[in-house]
């Protein structure tokens, strides 16, 4: 009886350890999925831990000769960012202006969902991938034209044209979206009602 325990015992710590090797270590991408079912229409805000209150709305402000057209998301430099929608991974992209960036579809394909100034990209993250909300896809950065003393999100919606080139379509303000709709996904899967 007792070798029977011992021998389940080191089967169930080997499988863990084969488990997590096939997945790779918490940090390297790990998935942090919320612990409850998300509403409906819910959006994450998508910077991990970041809470609404926190949000400034900066989609009318001026960049450099242009309207911003996004929002950004303040955060310590390599806090992980998070998919704020299930959706597919439409293209991986760097550009002088938005530095690291991701562009992500809903499963309609009727949105974009624009993250840029990343520091790098999580493990495994590829074209074609499809994800889900809370899913680790990237870092907090400042590449890009970003200030290297503010690491941030930029954070942009666009509405795709009939077309779906991921690169053109009409801007939305996400600040009133994630105002209303964002949750705050903690550390460890938990979620904050409204984000707040």
């Amino acid at each position: 009886m007792l070798r029977n325990g011992l021998r389940l015992a080191l089967l169930g710590m080997a499988l863990t350890a084969i488990f997590s090797a096939v997945r790779g270590p918490a940090s390297a991408g790990a998935i942090i999925r919320p612990k409850v079912n998300l509403a409906p229409g819910t959006i994450v805000i998508p910077v991990l831990g970041v809470q609404a209150s926190a949000l400034r709305d900066s989609f009318s402000a001026h960049r450099a000769g242009h309207e911003h057209r996004a929002i950004d998301i303040l955060a310590p430099r390599g806090t992980p960012v998070i998919a704020a929608v299930d959706g597919t991974i439409r293209k991986l992209f760097t550009s002088a202006a938005g530095g690291i960036t991701i562009y992500e579809t809903d499963p309609a394909e009727e949105m974009i969902y624009y993250y840029a100034h990343l520091d790098r990209y999580a493990d495994g993250i590829v074209e074609g991938q499809s994800v889900r909300q809370g899913d680790v896809i990237g870092y907090v950065g400042t590449t890009g034209n970003a200030p290297a003393n503010t690491p941030h999100l930029h954070f942009a919606i666009t509405i795709l044209p009939p077309s779906k080139e991921w690169w053109k379509g009409d801007a939305v303000d996400p600040y009133p979206i994630l105002m209303k709709k964002g949750v705050t996904l903690e550390a460890g899967g938990g979620l904050r009602a409204g984000g707040r």
